[in-house]
């Protein structure tokens, strides 16, 4: 075990070897990683700008499809095994090993470590798709999982599930990975908190040569797009909310100016840091988001309280069968969801599993895994009990423009519901703030975490470095939005299963890197 133990050992590496960071212009890069992640992004904005949107939507659509037809099965059992691991490793003798050393104290009270993982993971997308992902699935609107009948009862009962599946445990898995990984390396073995750190079993000191620089990169480029993809779907919500209720028109230019908007507060709250920016607005975000979701439970309260038990019972049946690619009734289906989400999950975790990392020390990993795990998977079968529950009622019982016109707008259905219960112009007013807000902690957080990357894994990069890459992740979102046109989401949805992909090949490393750590680790 000694023999082993020297073998894998990484406390004594010199992390400075291959480190050209550089001071300039207020910055402190890590000069490979910053500037070609930076330069790659701008060659791809000017393209953008310059070239004929409708011909940069085919390019990236033709991306998208040639990407799922071929690694479909691979999504879908890797995002599997992340899940087996996390469980696996909770609850081994591992699984009592303090992130820090055996002394760490937490940092943040487990309320606010709690808002800042849910609000920085998925807050955008569970305001997004809430309701418009259960009644898609209900209606058939775009096929059905594995094949039921539109319209049914057996529809609603797999509608919940199903959408369960795509915000459970699966995708907090994923998160999980990464974020364990880069708490360990950083915090027990002292390397930096960069993506890179984590594969220093596997390569040795090459971490920190171009091997190192190149998974950085991609850390980066996964990032951005997976941000950019929330931030547009953001926007949309946004601009159709401000349409719904003020009766603006929900134009490109509306949604960009929306962009715009928000990066502003975004570089504001990135500028005050961690304590003074993202923490505050986390646990705003956590008290605005429940404040809606009990008032809209109280509301339909019957279909709510019905909902809980039939979301959970179905997601348990049928995480089984929709984990499994193979000999599937409904191809198109599971390529479409599961196949897009897993990618955009994958392509959000350096960015989650950073940021969660950063404010998890002091936890034991079994304690960390479980609560990154259960915790959001127990509030998101809540929150889509609710949502997804309350429009499946309207939509069979033919109740307001969400139950008579169907699922005709994805960014606009939230509203529709809400015009069917009392109080709704207010519900809509305040869903507004709260998809602002969502957004505003997604852009901060992200640019915080980017900032780590890019200046070699320190935690304070400079200012005028957190203003740029905010600015950066507002200008990608805003370029798939204009690229997209009325078909945004497609154009946002090929971004991220672009970066998704290769990021998967860096993950299932990570998982063995990981476990060679460990085992450096004493009984």
């Amino acid at each position: 075990m000694e023999e082993q133990n020297d073998k894998y050992s990484i406390e004594n590496t010199d992390y400075t070897v291959g480190q050209d960071n550089i001071q300039k212009w207020g910055f402190d890069v890590h000069n490979p990683v910053f500037g070609t992640s930076a330069g790659l992004i701008l060659i791809f904005l000017i393209a953008t700008l310059v070239s004929d949107a409708s011909t940069a939507k085919g390019l990236l659509d033709g991306l998208k499809w040639d990407i799922i037809g071929s690694f479909d099965a691979f999504f879908i059992w890797s995002a599997n095994l992340f899940v087996v691991f996390c469980i696996v490793l909770a609850f081994s003798p591992w699984g009592s090993i303090r992130l820090g050393g055996s002394e760490a104290k937490a940092e943040h009270s487990t309320i606010s470590w709690l808002a800042m993982l849910f609000a920085a993971g998925m807050g955008i997308g569970l305001m997004f798709w809430g309701v418009a992902e259960p009644v898609a699935y209900y209606t058939g609107w775009y096929e059905t999982p594995l094949g039921v009948e539109a319209n049914t009862p057996e529809a609603a009962s797999m509608a919940l599930g199903a959408t369960m599946y795509h915000w459970g445990i699966h995708p907090w898995a994923i998160y999980g990975v990464v974020a364990l990984s880069l708490a360990f390396f950083c915090y027990n073995k002292g390397l930096p908190l960069s993506i890179r750190s984590v594969f220093y079993p596997i390569l040795g000191d090459r971490t920190w040569g171009w091997p190192g620089h190149i998974i950085d990169i991609l850390a980066v480029l996964a990032t951005l797009f997976g941000l950019a993809t929330s931030l547009g779907l953001g926007a949309q919500q946004a601009a159709s909310g401000i349409q719904h209720v003020f009766g603006i028109e929900a134009s490109i230019g509306l949604q960009i100016t929306v962009i715009i908007g928000v990066t502003l507060l975004a570089i504001i709250s990135v500028v005050r840091g961690l304590e003074g920016g993202v923490k505050v607005l986390s646990n705003v975000n956590m008290v605005i988001a429940f404040a809606l979701l009990t008032l809209v439970a109280l509301m339909g309260a019957a279909v709510a309280l019905g909902s809980i038990p039939t979301t959970l019972m179905a997601y348990i049946e049928n995480i089984i069968p929709l984990s499994n690619p193979h000999g599937r009734p409904d191809e198109a289906w599971f390529q479409g969801w599961t196949v897009f989400y897993w990618a955009w999950w994958i392509s959000w975790s350096p960015f989650v599993g950073m940021f969660i990392a950063r404010v998890s020390k002091g936890r034991t990993i079994c304690e960390f895994l479980v609560a990154v795990l259960a915790i959001p998977t127990l509030v998101t079968v809540l929150w889509m009990s609710v949502y997804g529950g309350m429009a499946i009622d309207q939509v069979a019982n033919s109740i307001g423009a969400l139950g008579t016109d169907g699922l005709k707008s994805v960014p606009l259905a939230m509203f529709q519901m809400f015009d069917a219960l009392s109080m709704g112009h207010v519900l809509s007013m305040i869903a507004i703030v709260l998809v602002l807000v969502f957004f505003i902690t997604s852009s901060d957080s992200g640019s915080l975490v980017i900032d780590s990357i890019t200046a070699g894994g320190k935690i304070d990069a400079p200012v005028p470095q957190r203003i740029f890459w905010a600015t950066i992740e507002g200008a990608i979102a805003a370029a798939l939005l204009w690229i997209g046109g009325t078909e945004a989401i497609q154009a946002l949805q090929a971004g991220a299963i672009s970066t998704g992909l290769p990021f998967t090949f860096v993950l299932l490393l990570m998982c063995v890197s990981l476990v060679m750590g460990l085992r450096t680790e004493p009984r």
